[in-house]
């Protein structure tokens, strides 16, 4: 039985996004064992019946000697595991990953890169320091003849060619890690005042300043609810306060209903989604599955976001960081019933021709064959 690791720099992350591609695996036979630090999800795993593995990575650690233990343990983790192939999601994991894959000869990676996030868009002085870490380490971790990039959109796959961090021909473009349409399907809007969600974590970056603005305007025009969903991400620099969430709902400019377990029930009790995010996010979950759901959505024109929101067709686009450029296309929609409903109609069936788990998880299938097909190929060579 061929045995794939999992790996993410959360349980939250393998849990929520990549449960799909684990199920998938293993009923086609594969052993699957997911490796991240422990949290709340870890046992949720278990309770399925996969095997976990805890590793202690710490997200905010910046000293590359206090990554030192972090690095040898999942060093640790591979000999002891021997899988055929890894499968790395997340920055800390795609690199320390891939380094150590490089070092200890393993030659079957997959490493999928969801977006270049906080290092790569923010001008702070430690962004830009980390930058500059962070490409010398990606040129060193991903320039192998059998390691495969998967990346959910163009623009982050030809950044990356560009910069010269993973060589084109070992790089492939899967959108999204997909969405299940039988568990997020279209619901009638619900009556009452229009009501527009955000789900999401709860940064600054993915917008959600700009988005309590824009509701701040909306509310002088008209009746509507501004809803967020999520909590915050201490081990992120961009994180917002539960103060702050607490206090802008005190003022009645959103509701903030936390972390929800079943967003499907969630979606249909909305009247648009959006996603004002500052930031390329390879293919945004939320967009994915509030499309599913049939609803009409607003983001921002970002990598990503305009695959799924196609303006004019599924949403809306807006510029970045433009609280007014959001409240007018908010409102714009909050005051046409019969748009949002030919919005939602086209994104339910954009997701249902491109953007299915079931076709996404086929699609990281055959990257996984065609890279363990490579290493037999070169083995061959080695060995005539």
């Amino acid at each position: 039985m061929t045995k794939i690791l999992l790996s993410a720099n959360t349980d939250w992350f393998l849990y929520n996004f990549r449960s799909s591609l684990a199920n998938y695996l293993r009923e086609r036979g594969f052993e699957v064992v997911l490796v991240s630090p422990p949290g709340t999800y870890a046992p949720k795993f278990e309770e399925k019946g996969f095997r976990w593995v805890p590793w202690n990575l710490g997200r905010q650690t910046l000293q590359p000697w206090r990554e030192l233990p972090s690095f040898r343990q999942l060093a640790d983790i591979y000999r002891r595991e021997a899988a055929e192939l890894l499968h790395h999601h997340t920055i800390k994991p795609v690199l320390y990953g891939s380094l150590i894959a490089r070092m200890t000869g393993i030659d079957n990676v997959v490493n999928s890169i969801t977006g270049r996030g906080y290092v790569y868009i923010s001008k702070e002085p430690r962004a830009r320091f980390l930058k500059q870490i962070t490409s010398i380490l990606y040129r060193l971790a991903l320039n192998n003849d059998n390691f495969a990039s998967i990346f959910e959109n163009d623009t982050d796959r030809r950044y990356f060619i560009d910069h010269k961090f993973t060589p084109e021909q070992r790089t492939w473009l899967i959108s999204g890690i997909g969405v299940d349409p039988d568990h997020f399907k279209p619901e009638p809007e619900p009556a009452g005042i229009p009501t527009v969600l955000f789900s999401g974590r709860m940064l600054w970056d993915k917008g959600v300043g700009v988005l309590v603005d824009a509701a701040r305007i909306l509310h002088k025009q008209m009746q509507v609810r501004v809803v967020l969903t999520g909590e915050p991400d201490p081990g992120n620099p961009a994180s917002i306060s539960k103060e702050q969430l607490l206090e802008w709902q005190e003022q009645g400019i959103i509701e903030w209903w936390g972390w929800q377990p079943e967003m499907n029930n969630v979606y249909i009790k909305s009247h648009i989604v959006t996603l004002p995010t500052m930031y390329g996010e390879g293919v945004p979950t939320v967009l994915l599955e509030a499309a599913s759901c049939g609803r009409a959505t607003v983001a921002t024109d970002m990598p990503g976001c305009s695959d799924i929101t196609i303006h004019g067709k599924t949403g809306l686009i807006v510029p970045v960081n433009d609280p007014l450029a959001l409240a007018e296309a908010l409102h714009t929609l909050i005051r046409d019933e019969n748009q949002r409903g030919r919005m939602g109609l086209a994104a339910r069936q954009l997701v249902l021709d491109k953007f299915t788990s079931e076709r996404v998880n086929e699609a990281t299938l055959n990257v996984y064959n065609k890279v363990l097909q490579h290493s037999l190929s070169q083995q061959g060579e080695h060995n005539p």
